[in-house]
């Protein structure tokens, strides 16, 4: 048996991971590389596999970091199953075929505007291709087993966001767990992730695996920033992803309104991906906690901003608001038309919700740089910037730990992808010394027999 770490090894994007046993091939996650500008050109290369020859894709969910390449396999010739819950299913689509709109704006806008190195600029995929993959989309109920090839697949609840699994494959009695993402243990939209099981062999993410969440309370924050920002006079601009963070904000958003802490200003949803992702999110009742009160409260709260000549008014808004806009990171999507409206005014606050993968424009705004490039063209920075600390949906290095103590027996060896070299190191140091399992990080391309 052997692993091959294709994405995701070194950097906490692009999770690719290729299992071979026997004739059987299955690849883990699909996704797309996303940061600084030499991981962002590994899109741009064909997924290393021979994808005519592969038995199926298991998808631990749908983010496109883990998702987001599938439609690019599909053009190499993939015509197999790609194993996922329904909730993840219902994301992907929509994820794929915004991304291939997003794409296709910003190469359009580049080529227009000469800013661009590639002559012509050329998307990814197209939304045709999008939707195409998405026709290989299988759904599989969770604790369900499927057969690939020679091997047995259970898909395993991982909390994260909706429809997030885990993966345990089997073949000839060895088991493998593939984490995915793992969700944080006291989630409260989705739940803990399902004790782990007895496996052999674990290949686990380490996002945060040299972090730990402040126990802050988010909503007292949150009522905080978006009281003072409109005594100000200003927006609270939030890049959000669609999936999940949108949906967690909102739900805090709204429970705040509904307490009276935070002044009756305007919630603009504006993503029409983050609005069918809140449509899929409430369509599947059984992947998230929410009452049906609370669920009703969720879906009234925001103004849903569909068209761009609606989203191209308010960068011309006086009156305070709180806009949600993609993409999660600032790397494109409607947020950058608002960053160059409003963040050059003080008066304005940018909230980053979660995560910032280095190289992206949401980590340079959490390290203070003042300065940003959008659209070709320099963009000062006089907005606050703000961070909400507890607002992860990746459990920590201490949650990773307990979440590895629920298994019946520790595993014989653990495997670190997807997180950054330091963060990965740090949380192998502490398995080894604090379980006493054998940990190693594989570098992108390396294979690891079994």
């Amino acid at each position: 048996m052997e692993l091959v770490f294709l994405g995701g090894a070194g950097t906490v994007t692009g999770s690719r991971t290729l299992l071979r046993h026997g004739r059987t091939q299955l690849l883990v996650d699909c996704g797309l590389f996303q940061g600084f500008k030499h991981l962002r050109l590994l899109n741009r290369r064909p997924v290393a596999v021979h994808a005519d020859e592969l038995d199926g894709v298991v998808l631990t969910h749908a983010h496109l970091d883990h998702s987001g390449a599938i439609p690019m396999l599909a053009r190499q010739g993939f015509r197999g199953p790609v194993l996922c819950t329904p909730g993840t299913s219902s994301l992907c689509r929509i994820l794929w075929e915004d991304a291939a709109h997003l794409q296709g704006e910003d190469t359009e806008r580049a080529n227009r505007k000469g800013y661009t190195r590639h002559h012509p600029a050329e998307p990814l995929y197209t939304a045709e291709e999008a939707l195409r993959a998405a026709d290989r989309l299988e759904r599989v109920q969770l604790d369900e087993v499927t057969e690939v090839g020679d091997a047995r697949v259970t898909l395993r609840r991982a909390g994260h966001i909706l429809g997030a699994s885990s993966a345990l494959v089997e073949f000839d009695g060895q088991r493998i767990l593939f984490s995915g993402d793992v969700g944080r243990l006291s989630d409260p939209l989705h739940g803990a992730p399902a004790p782990m099981p007895e496996v052999d062999l674990l290949v686990l993410e380490s996002t945060y695996g040299d972090g730990r969440h402040e126990p802050v309370d988010v909503e007292e924050q949150l009522g905080r920033i978006v009281r003072e920002t409109v005594a100000r006079g200003g927006h609270v601009l939030a890049p959000v992803f669609a999936v999940g963070r949108a949906q967690r904000l909102l739900f805090h958003l709204a429970r705040l309104k509904e307490r009276g802490e935070i002044p009756d200003v305007p919630v603009f949803l504006n993503s029409p991906m983050a609005n069918e992702a809140m449509d899929a999110f409430l369509a599947h009742p059984d992947g998230h906690l929410l009452t049906p009160e609370e669920a009703d409260m969720l879906a009234r709260l925001p103004i849903v901003v569909s068209r761009r000549e609606e989203s191209m008014a308010l960068n011309h808004r006086r009156k305070p608001a709180i806009i949600l806009a993609g993409s999660g990171m600032a790397t494109g999507g409607r947020i950058l038309h608002h960053l160059v409206a409003f963040a050059a005014q003080d008066q304005h606050t940018i909230l980053l919700t979660g995560f910032q993968a280095g190289g992206t424009r949401g980590d340079r705004l959490q390290r203070g740089e003042r300065e940003l490039k959008i659209f070709g063209q320099q963009v000062l920075v006089r907005a606050q910037v703000q961070t909400l600390d507890n607002l992860s949906a990746h459990a920590d290095a201490d949650e990773l730990l307990a979440w590895l103590r629920t298994a019946p027996r520790l595993p014989g060896r653990i495997l670190l992808n997807h997180g950054e070299p330091s963060a990965s190191d740090a949380l192998r140091l502490r398995i080894e010394a604090e379980l006493g399992v054998a940990c190693m990080v594989p570098m992108h391309g390396e294979a690891v027999g079994w």
